[in-house]
């Protein structure tokens, strides 16, 4: 999950929201802002019905039936995996065979790594298998494994302060759980730090808000001019098992083999099905979730739950009979978890278009009972999406919240167009980019401290879901992106 800073640069005053003062300063249109929550008013009918098929209709259940049945038969989809691509040629056709339109597959090119065989063993001071997960584009060790003793830090700033120590050892890090955004730096970071200061590996403690005894993977990065390190997460309770050993002075030593290995970057898709605008199909309103996942667990949360649910908004409106003026397109990403792979390739593909775009969704933060929209965007954006949001009163879900980012969509993002997402989950990776001119974006939010209990971990399957809750998400998902979709006007940019 990335995360960004916002710098304002020049914000240019597109409307007003005085009711008596026309919107843009342009010819364009001279609408007041009362006129527009007025024509958003008039959809009260519209959402009310596509809220009665998700939660109360024959609807009901079918995107969490779909995704069961998908990753019941698939399992995880990691990316370059062959399971990753049996599921993308599945949703290929299951997205002909719903009506939709112009159904097809966009070539990406994706990382392929492989964990492998992998163990690690307390010899010291007692004999104690520890359960790990490698982490994302690791290497491994050599065959007959890394056996050293145990340096335990808990913040970067103390291995600092114990560099010394830290060389020809394996560095534990038993960092506090603060929140996902600020913790996963361990996990990205910390066997770059470890191998500045001449460690031989690296285990991090699992970014968890709440463990039983489960470890946690994640993708990690090496830096240029630094030693690549094996790194793997172990569970909370193992990580503060050796820091209780360590600050009684034990001799702690750990033999850690794995089997990781990085393969060539492997062909793949995004998938990409569509209802075609009525009035203006070449403007744009994406929804999206990213089909891949960890290969462990079966992905169904993270993230089978919210690319699911973005198929499902659109077969409700197709349903019902309803085609909005701008063209509604789904798209499901490729190698979300390694950093956005397929979002970027996508936007480098499309970036040409970027002002035809009027809102991009990503919903990769659980599909638990929403508690709102996140949303990114103007403050005259944001007016219009609070507007939108009241047309939810009927399942009580009407806040609209700041932070509308998603790893896939943040790169419209920054060059300019809206976004959102349904409060939930965050992104797991870690940048601080300027953001000149924002697109309107959004995602959803929901309960974030169970989405990390189980996220990439072996809990991440179809029992955590919940049929209703997906039915509501699902509701809020295509209410959203119809209404957006179909209004007069797109969505006004900073």
């Amino acid at each position: 999950m990335k995360f960004l800073l916002f710098i304002s640069v020049g914000v240019v005053h597109l409307f007003s929201l005085n009711s008596g003062k026309a919107i843009y300063k342009n010819d364009i249109s001279q609408r007041t802002f009362q006129e527009v929550k007025e024509e958003i008013a008039h959809y009260g009918d519209v959402a009310k019905a596509i809220i009665n098929l998700a939660v109360y209709g024959i609807a009901r259940n079918r995107s969490y039936e779909r995704l069961a049945l998908l990753v019941d038969t698939v399992g995880p989809r990691p990316s370059g995996s062959r399971s990753l691509e049996n599921a993308i040629q599945i949703m290929y056709q299951n997205l002909q065979e719903d009506g939709l339109e112009n159904v097809h597959l966009e070539p990406v090119k994706i990382p392929h790594w492989e964990r492998g065989e992998e163990s690690a063993v307390m010899l010291e001071p007692r004999i104690h298998k520890i359960a790990i997960l490698g982490l994302g584009s690791s290497i491994g060790t050599p065959p007959e494994g890394i056996t050293a003793e145990v340096l335990v830090v808990t913040s970067f700033e103390e291995l600092q302060r114990r560099a010394p120590e830290a060389r020809g050892k394996i560095v534990v890090y038993n960092q506090p759980y603060v929140s996902y955004s600020k913790t996963v730096q361990y996990r990205v970071q910390g066997a770059v730090e470890a191998a500045k200061v001449g460690a031989l590996a690296s285990l991090i403690r699992s970014v968890a808000s709440f463990s039983i005894y489960s470890p946690h993977t994640g993708i990690q990065e090496y830096q240029d001019g630094v030693p690549k390190i094996p790194t793997a997460c172990i569970t909370v309770e193992d990580a503060e098992m050796m820091s209780r050993m360590a600050s009684r002075g034990n001799r702690i030593v750990i033999q850690l083999k794995m089997a990781a290995k990085n393969y060539p970057d492997a062909d793949s898709f995004n998938t990409v099905a569509e209802i075609i605008g009525s009035k203006y199909p070449e403007q744009v309103v994406l929804v999206s979730g990213h089909l891949d996942s960890w290969d462990v667990g079966q992905g169904a949360m993270d993230d089978g739950g919210g690319a699911f649910i973005s198929w499902e908004a659109l077969s409700l409106i197709k349903d019902l009979g309803l085609r909005p003026k701008r063209t509604l397109r789904l798209v499901l990403w490729t190698a979300e978890e390694q950093g956005g792979i397929g979002g970027f390739q996508y936007y480098q593909l499309h970036k040409a278009n970027i002002s035809n775009y009027s809102l991009v969704m990503e919903s990769d933060q659980g599909t638990f009972l929403p508690s709102g929209l996140q949303f990114t965007g103007s403050e005259k954006a944001r007016a219009i999406m609070e507007e939108v949001m009241s047309l939810l009163q009927p399942v009580n879900i009407t806040q609209v919240f700041r932070a509308g980012e998603g790893t896939d969509i943040n790169f419209w993002i920054q060059a300019g167009v809206p976004e959102t997402k349904l409060q939930g989950s965050q992104q797991d990776h870690l940048v601080s980019p300027v953001v000149i001119s924002i697109l309107t974006g959004a995602s959803l939010l929901d309960d974030l401290y169970k989405y990390f209990s189980f996220h990439h971990s072996h809990g991440d399957t179809m029992t955590v879901m919940d049929p209703k809750q997906m039915n509501v998400a699902a509701a809020v998902w295509a209410v959203v992106s119809y209404v957006i979709a179909d209004m007069e006007e797109m969505l006004p940019r900073s």
